[in-house]
């Protein structure tokens, strides 16, 4: 029998003693065994924070290419990662939501941060406060890796994706991490940690997994450590109350299972009842219902009742429960026996206040596969409940597995009231006819739920679907569902990274963070800014332009080019009652202008114009008045060469600030240029 090995300080270790038996989903055969005693876990906190030393001194972009890399290495691998899922019960789709899903998700957040990050170590997060009437102190927020170790913990039913999409941002924020997967499933897991480190990827020390217990690790952690959990409301509360968590201030984030809804709209059509069967169904079924985001409570308006559960039996009807292999079979089983009886304790713990429509395990099912007895396999249950407001236990009774209870209502606001009785969910669906106006609704329901899922008839044919967490959405919620957030961009990122305010002059904040900051001191030169390459270009480097009247002619002019008439350019009766008193110069008038007093017309590194960022008008230009520009490069980034028979460049973000005679800013603004390399 094979004994799960952990990867602990550098080496693959068997625990000591007997461990916890791991049986197949399917046919109940002896797959493994668990076990991560005699462990040395404070071993495997200092082995990672020699990785997180690595992680830190790589810049962002390194750390992006690092993770796109792996990825892409991990999907290369994806049939064996397949043939390990389907012991855990899942049919192809159920493992390709997990397996590459996973590897979608490292993808994007690789993609996430080369877009929207600058090629730094740290992260300047906000614009130049000034904090002073001269300008000579401000302040920005910084966020720096932490110089601990992040700890995930991770629940049976998504052992690759519940891994990565922790680990993508734990990573690309230049922390280490030690994953500890549930030990069903966690032969998958280790699997996908075995083919990452053999990569050679990743720093040493950036990746280790427990197989087993945590045993005294918690005890190792201290204030630069995190710890984030997916699994039970019930573990996690115990887990969020470990007293070394409080005394050292430990953040914890808990991601539990909650009592989501779907909710369909009074006046819904039959094709708006028709998305609501589908989306329930495909939620029961998919994984066999074991998903934190599985719809558990199905809202339906009292009048609709009838028909819509005659349509969601008629569709439960036709799913057939096996052997993901057997050609036809379009759910699987439960995980494994102990997964098995927790959903027959639950459901009739439900049953006591609801009555089942179709399922349950006290009459016999038909099951496709060789052995059923074997196999942890529950059929899709479906239960109605008609005193919902009565029935506390429909609200807190979650059974993790292809439940669903439907639940009737008589207005909005009695719906508003029985879903606040779940106590907080990840997600709800609110299922609508197209132009619907649900906004007051929606506003309700926002307080008690981490994501809304808004489907109707348009978004229906594209939607992911009510149970599908995005790399870009935060995945979490209030209340039962942990109170945490997971994912959601570059939050994700951040909270692997401690946020501190920065106080200073601006020229020690430009060389803090690499980009000019008003105020800072400048370098000038004879030669002009757009005659020099990439590498000659300094952080800071100015240019203060020719000067320019704006003359009549201009506006008439510009406004013929532009087609663009407005009264306060053209009209001058109109103009003089305006609140400028006056006719004034088209606001792209000066940004044009401009262009044509910093440009260096002739053919040199400037490759092309990248885009333009933070556009503000200040004051009106008028007839007479001058203009004048200082450019200052104010950031430079390198573009990694795809290929050595690329043209070598960077993108180079300039400060344009346009002034008039007063010395009064009218306009100021960032544009990005592509700038040729030498090398």
């Amino acid at each position: 029998m094979e004994k799960l090995q952990s990867y602990v300080a550098g080496r693959w270790l068997e625990g000591e003693g007997e461990g916890r038996l791991v049986r197949h989903a399917v046919t109940g055969a002896p797959l493994y065994e668990v076990t991560s005693q005699g462990l040395d876990m404070a071993a495997m906190v200092a082995w990672a924070k020699q990785g997180g030393k690595a992680l830190a001194a790589m810049s962002f972009h390194q750390r992006a290419h690092m993770l796109k890399t792996l990825a892409s290495h991990l999907a290369e691998h994806k049939e064996e990662f397949y043939a390990l899922s389907a012991a855990t019960g899942a049919t192809r789709k159920d493992g390709w939501i997990d397996i590459e899903g996973g590897f979608a998700t490292l993808f994007t957040y690789s993609s996430l941060v080369r877009r929207e990050l600058s090629d730094e170590r740290i992260l300047l997060e906000d614009d130049w406060i000034p904090l002073s009437r001269r300008g000579g102190f401000g302040a920005r927020h910084m966020l720096t890796p932490k110089p601990g170790v992040a700890v995930h913990i991770n629940a049976f039913n998504f052992p690759v994706w519940g891994m990565l999409e922790k680990l993508a941002p734990t990573l690309l924020a230049g922390m280490p991490a030690i994953v500890k997967p549930a030990t069903d499933g966690a032969q998958l897991t280790q699997a996908v940690v075995k083919c990452a480190l053999a990569s050679g990827l990743l720093p040493e020390g950036a990746l280790q997994i427990i197989c087993g217990g945590v045993n005294d690790l918690f005890d190792q952690l201290g204030p630069q450590d995190v710890v984030t959990f997916t699994g039970s409301a019930h573990t996690g509360q115990q887990l969020r109350a470990t007293a070394r968590f409080n005394r050292c201030s430990i953040p914890f984030t808990m991601e539990a299972d909650s009592v989501n809804s779907a909710i369909l709209v009074e006046g819904a059509d039959d094709a708006t009842q028709a998305l609501f069967v589908r989306e329930v169904v495909r939620e029961m079924t998919t994984k066999a219902g074991q998903k934190c985001t599985a719809i558990r409570r199905a809202f339906v308006p009292r009048a609709l009742l009838p028909g819509v559960q005659d349509a969601l039996l008629a569709k439960l009807g036709k799913v057939v429960l096996g052997d993901p292999a057997r050609e036809g079979v379009t759910m699987g089983p439960l995980a494994s026996q102990r997964q098995l009886a927790d959903v027959r304790d639950k459901v009739e713990q439900l049953a006591s206040q609801a009555r089942i429509l179709c399922g349950g395990h006290q009459q016999p099912f038909a099951v496709d596969a060789e052995a059923p007895e074997a196999g942890a396999f529950y059929p899709p249950t479906l239960l109605r409940c008609d005193q919902p407001k009565e029935s506390p236990l429909v609200h807190q009774t979650e059974a993790f597995g292809p439940v669903c209870t439907l639940l009737p209502y008589d207005s909005e606001e009695e719906l508003l009231a029985l879903v606040a009785l779940g106590e907080g969910s990840l997600v709800a669906s609110v299922v609508f006819n197209a132009g619907q106006n649900v906004s007051a609704l929606v506003a309700q329901l926002g307080a008690w739920h981490g994501r809304l899922h808004l489907l109707d008839p348009v978004s229906a044919e594209e939607s992911t679907g009510h149970g599908s967490p995005l790399p870009h959405l935060v995945h979490g919620g209030p209340g039962r569902a942990g109170g945490g957030e997971e994912m959601g961009g570059l939050r994700a990122v951040k909270h692997y990274m401690q946020r501190t305010a920065v106080q200073s002059s601006p020229g020690a904040m430009t060389q803090l963070s690499h980009s000019w900051t008003t105020g800072a001191p400048v370098v000038e030169d004879r030669v002009h800014p757009f005659r020099k390459y990439f590498e000659e270009l300094a952080v800071g480097e100015r240019l203060l332009t020719a000067r320019r009247t704006v003359t009549e002619a201009d506006i008439v002019n510009f406004g013929c080019l532009s087609g663009d008439h407005f009264y306060a350019h053209m009209d001058k009766i109109a103009a003089a009652e305006s609140l400028f008193g006056e006719r004034v110069a088209h606001g792209y008038f000066v940004v044009s202008a401009a262009a044509g007093l910093f440009v260096d017309a002739a053919p040199g590194p400037v490759i092309a114009n990248y885009g333009m960022e933070g556009l503000r008008f200040i004051e009106p230009v008028k007839i007479g008045d001058t203009i004048q520009v200082e450019l200052t490069c104010k950031q430079k980034t390198r573009k990694p060469r795809r290929t050595p028979d690329d043209l070598p460049q960077g993108v180079v973000v300039w400060d344009i600030k346009v002034k008039n005679q007063r010395d009064q800013l009218v306009a100021s603004y960032d544009i990005l240029t592509l700038v040729q390399a030498k090398e």
